[in-house]
């Protein structure tokens, strides 16, 4: 496979596989140079993404109006059994 011939998306995944590999180097070596204080910051990221997404979703349920009841009309129901008995 040459790599000067990808479209757009494997250009694209290529890009997020090099930044996502690069990030893992710069973290590696920032737990190794200064341990506490990434592994403070790094806990604290993923408790504020946490619990921004339950925000999120009780944000929603809290503005999304009810859905309405589905009801049948009687009339609808006596003309469905009459269908089905014959």
């Amino acid at each position: 496979m040459h790599y000067f011939d990808m479209n757009s998306d494997q250009l694209l995944g290529a890009v997020i596989m090099a930044v996502s590999i690069l990030v893992i180097l710069v973290y590696g070596y920032l737990i190794y140079m200064y341990p506490l204080i990434v592994l403070q910051i790094t806990v604290f990221i993923v408790v504020a993404v946490l619990l921004g997404i339950l925000a999120w979703i009780g944000y929603t349920l809290l503005t999304t109006p009810a859905p309405k009841p589905i009801e049948e009309s009687s009339e609808s129901n006596t003309q469905n059994n009459q269908t089905e008995q014959k």
